[in-house]
């Protein structure tokens, strides 16, 4: 920044790039202020010196009475593909109604405002504003800013980054960057996990990169256009091979974009440039990497019925198994029918473990007896993760045998109505969602029946050294459902 000492205010200033802006800024002498609702910003990203406030953005009045100098307003939801799964009334909030508190915010006390834009918007020729929420609301706030500009006066510059990588990035749970993922798969002896096609490209670039960018915007920049990018792109998929580790593909994903346009011109007359490549940061991480290969690909699976009793949703996990060879199945599951038998699986992945007597009552029995048996398998194998469908009785023993083991529970949601629950099961469904470490949702109806529900129970959580199977399960099974 230029000389003299300047209040600053970063919004997400605990988050990954915004905990290193502030680094920088409180090492250049300046007063620096975070507000940070910590949805994905974390105490352990505090930097010494900082002044942190908890908040929403929508309260920035309120939070900081100071009248700052300059606002970086990095305070916002991130996440492209999480914005079709996320209530809508969650990116909204933190989007449209977080951004136009911070404008009023800026307009009052003559701020100057640094805006992180979104790079989607420049996908496929200007159509990829449209191509998922997240994108649409990110894109709507930059022509709000533009506007404020000409209507009030507002001081204000409009930065974009390019898929930001580095020490510090989110790597678990389904809030982690890219390279964040494919560095904790390689830790983990895991193999890397690519959203087909794997030809989509994107412009990696480093985090002190980035903070460089934003610093020379925030004392030079006006107006809109600002991109902070590296000019080489990678495919996913060659990124991927820069690990040098087997890789498997997860299927489409919706509002995934192609490629984007990079235009770094208006950067480099401030005289920016990139100093870090993708490749050598790899290099360098899996020199100093030590890895912890995950003994077994090994799921544990709870199930009301299994084959040869099954519906769509029981159907679509024998077709998972199909798929996913290369990962062992232990299916918990009832007897439930007097035809039913204890002989193997027909699949060579799939072991079956029965309880009951062979009747309808055995759904009762599954709660107990299932719980009990999933802790004598736990004992003799090292799991990544368990997995529940969403009939009640193969969950509620799924969340039993959570309360007692360290193991983390995915569940997923088939085709229920959780709208509809009635009021005196409400409780059962809590307690599962509850003890769950993620929850599937196939459908916007589905997350929205949760957070009716529970308003408390969190979707995103991570299943630690499981992520990459569960979310190639996620993915699979959904997509198996959705063709029943």
């Amino acid at each position: 920044m230029d000389s003299g000492r300047k209040t600053i205010v970063v919004t997400g200033g605990a988050g990954f790039i915004g905990s290193h802006l502030c680094r920088r800024l409180a090492a250049d002498g300046h007063r620096v202020i975070s507000l940070d609702n910590y949805f994905t910003g974390t105490v352990a990203n505090h930097v010494p010196s900082v002044d942190y406030r908890r908040g929403h953005t929508r309260d920035i009045s309120q939070t900081i009475p100071e009248t700052p100098d300059l606002v970086f307003h990095l305070g916002e939801y991130s996440r492209v593909d999480k914005s079709f799964e996320d209530p809508i009334e969650l990116v909204w909030g933190m989007n449209a109604a977080g951004t136009f508190s911070v404008l009023e915010f800026c307009r009052r006390t003559k701020a100057k405002l640094v805006y992180a834009g979104s790079s989607t918007k420049f996908a496929t020729g200007g159509d990829g504003r449209s191509q998922s929420p997240y994108a649409w609301t990110k894109a709507a706030n930059t022509e709000l800013i533009k506007n404020y500009g000409r209507w009030f006066g507002l001081n204000y510059a409009i930065a974009y980054f390019y898929n930001v990588y580095g020490e510090g990035e989110i790597s678990t749970g389904p809030y982690a960057t890219i390279i964040g993922i494919f560095k904790e798969e390689y830790k983990r002896g895991l193999p890397m996990t690519v959203v087909s096609p794997g030809t989509q490209e994107r412009n990696f670039t480093h985090v002190s990169d980035i903070v460089g960018g934003l610093i020379r915007v925030g004392e030079d920049g006006a107006g809109d256009e600002y991109e902070i990018g590296h000019e080489r792109a990678y495919s996913i998929l060659s990124a991927a091979k820069l690990f040098d580790s087997e890789i498997i593909m997860l299927p489409e994903r919706p509002g995934t974009r192609a490629g984007s346009t990079l235009d770094t011109s208006k950067m480099r007359a401030l005289g920016w440039s990139p100093k870090v490549s993708l490749e050598d940061h790899i290099r360098d991480f899996k020199a100093a990497c030590a890895r912890t290969p995950v003994a077994e690909k090994r799921v544990l699976v709870f199930s009301t019925t299994f084959t040869p009793t099954e519906g769509p949703a029981e159907t679509a996990l024998v077709r998972l198994m199909q798929e996913m060879k290369d990962v062992q199945f232990d299916v918990i599951t009832t007897r439930y029918e007097k035809a039913t038998t204890d002989e193997a699986s027909a699949l060579p992945n799939v072991t079956i473990h029965r309880v009951g007597r062979g009747n309808r009552c055995d759904k009762y029995r599954l709660i107990l007896d299932g719980a009990k048996k999933a802790r004598e398998l736990a004992a003799a194998h090292r799991y990544l993760f368990s997995w529940s469908i969403m009939a009640s009785y193969a969950a509620l023993a799924a969340a039993r045998f959570r309360r007692s083991s360290d193991l983390p529970l995915l569940v997923t949601l088939a085709d229920q109505r959780l709208e509809d629950v009635p009021f005196y099961t409400k409780w059962l469904v809590r307690f599962i969602l509850r003890n769950a470490d993620q929850i599937s949702a196939s459908t916007a109806h589905q997350e929205h029946g949760i957070s009716r529900i529970d308003p408390a129970v969190a979707t995103t959580l991570s299943n630690r050294a499981g992520d990459a199977f569960a979310n190639q399960i996620r993915f699979l099974y959904n997509s198996f459902i959705d063709k029943s």
